[in-house]
């Protein structure tokens, strides 16, 4: 007599259903592994854009923007920090900060120019940074990340640059958990 050796349909049932519980299982960490990476990327941009500024005043002497109240990481900024031919600002047209056009989930410059966080395109929101500067050469920065209940905002910060992310999200948790500064 003649056995068979494949498996049943139960057993296939059975097999497929635990494949599916322990899928079920690994999706949330990897959904926390992904936001964990945008924030180490969004930690890494306040920081390269503050290094930028104090960059370009290392060359030209004086700092980019005067306004010492938050102001956006915008176009005017990001064209003079970029390099791009013809800006007045930065007549040697020196690079201080490179960025990719941002894409679903990546921070970058959008069409108009602002720095955005990486969860801007993902939310389809445009959240570009923000940046204060002691504008008074008086070493303190007032109420930086003031703007945002979410950040650890400082009232009199002892930087001369001081920039931050002012996150969008569902929830305030989701906006604290994305919240990101660069003197933290």
């Amino acid at each position: 007599m003649k056995t068979s050796r494949g498996f049943t349909l139960i057993e296939l049932l059975i097999v497929i259903a635990i494949i599916g519980i322990l899928m079920a299982l690994l999706f949330p960490a990897v959904g926390s592994a992904i936001d964990a990476a945008r924030k180490a990327q969004s930690k890494n941009d306040v920081t390269q854009i503050a290094t930028a500024v104090i960059a370009y005043e290392t060359e030209y002497g004086k700092l980019p923007i005067t306004n010492s109240s938050a102001v956006d990481v915008g176009p005017a900024l990001m064209a003079i920090l970029t390099g791009v031919s013809g800006n007045t600002a930065n007549p040697r047209e020196i690079v201080f900060l490179e960025s990719n056009q941002a894409k679903r989930g990546k921070s970058g410059t959008n069409a108009s120019g602002a720095f955005l966080d990486p969860w801007s395109i993902l939310e389809g929101t445009v959240t570009p940074y923000k940046i204060a500067v002691d504008g008074d050469y008086d070493n303190t920065i007032a109420a930086a990340g003031a703007s945002s209940p979410y950040n650890s905002s400082v009232s009199n910060l002892r930087k001369k640059v001081a920039v931050w992310s002012e996150p969008e999200g569902k929830n305030d948790a989701q906006k604290k958990r994305r919240s990101v500064t660069s003197w933290d």
